[in-house]
Formats: C-alpha cells, structure tokens, sequence
C-alpha cells in the first residue's frame, strides 16, 4: 500500500486538492483552535488550513511522497506543521489532543476497530474525534474510494468502534465532492463527531 500511495502522490499536482475537506473546515470554524492529531493526512491540505487557523498541528502519513507536497504546501502559506513518516500501528507519542480528525481514511474491517480505539487513546478528555469516510453505498459510485466493500463503512460497526465515546454529531448523506481530481462528483458519505469523556 506504502508504494501505491507514493505512485499517487507522485505528481505536480495535489491529487486531492489544496483546499481543506469541507467537513473538516466547518469544524476548525467553530472550534476554540487547540492542538489537532491528522492521521493519514496525504498532501497536507487539512493540516495546513487547521495551522493557518492558528491550531498546533501533528500529522502523519507513511507516504513520503505526500509528506514533500505538505511540507511544500506550509511553505507556501508560511506555517509549520509537525509531519511524521509513520503508519497508524507504529504512530508514537506522548502528547495528547484537543481533536483527532480521519479524513477519507480507510481501513480493513479487521483492524478499524483496534486503528480507531489506538488512536482515541491520544485524545484529552473533552477531546473531539473527527471522520468523514465513505459509506457502502458508495460502491456504485465512480467519485473516490475505495472500490472494496471492506473498505467502506457501515453506521452500526462505526457506532460500535466508538462506544467508549459520547456522540455529538452523526449524518449519513449524498453530498458532491470536489477535493482534486480523485474525489469529484456526487457521493455517499459517513460523518461523525464524538467526544471523549475522560
């Protein structure tokens, strides 16, 4: 998978667009900015809106491909963000965050539940979790995602994978895409926000 990812971001062009996801925009908007945690963050288009917006910003993916094009990005709008090579198993640290934000980040049905609860153990308590992902229905789509069932997500199994967490807000919905030339057009999506308790 390191190697398709770093084909596809192997490019002059930001495969998913400079521009920030909306649904993630729409939260840095209304949110006291803090410290933010961006697992799989690709070309950097969210870290960088959410540093610019004056949150303190990790991210990590395991393209090092896509971390050039971030760090090519913050240079561009004049921010500094803190971009590690590393995959979700092997991320490390000691700090913990004020939100976590998975972005069209998809993974196997096998392990999302165990990548989804290692990465609220880096949340404060009061902490956000934030995702947007595809849904299953957006198998007869031809807008972004993956074209794997297993890949996509269901409302009771994310429900499941954030029991320990209180749910703020949850909408399943069609909604048009427009993030680069991999995510355009009308799609079905999953988007959630939770909180940590304590």
């Amino acid at each position: 998978m390191q190697e398709f990812w770093d084909q596809r971001y192997d490019t002059k062009e930001f495969v998913y667009g400079r521009h920030p996801n909306a649904f993630f925009r729409d939260f840095i908007d209304t949110h006291k900015a803090g410290s933010v945690l961006l697992p799989a963050e690709g070309e950097g288009r969210n870290a960088v809106y959410a540093a610019l917006k004056g949150w303190a910003v990790t991210a990590f993916d395991f393209s090092t491909k896509a971390r050039n094009k971030a760090i090519e990005l913050c240079r561009e709008y004049g921010v500094e963000i803190d971009y590690r090579i590393s995959s979700i198993e092997d991320f490390e640290t000691k700090n913990h965050y004020d939100a976590i934000a998975l972005i069209f980040l998809h993974l196997p049905s096998a392990t999302r539940r165990q990548m989804h609860r290692r990465l609220m153990n880096f949340l404060k308590p009061g902490g956000y979790f934030l995702l947007e992902a595809f849904s299953k229905k957006q198998i007869q789509y031809n807008t972004g995602g993956p074209q794997n069932l297993d890949l996509l997500y269901e409302r009771q199994e994310l429900m499941d994978d954030i029991s320990k967490l209180e749910l703020v807000y949850f909408k399943e919905k069609l909604r048009t895409l427009d993030e680069g030339p991999y995510h355009r057009g009308k799609a079905e999506v999953m988007q959630l926000i939770a909180r940590k308790l304590n």
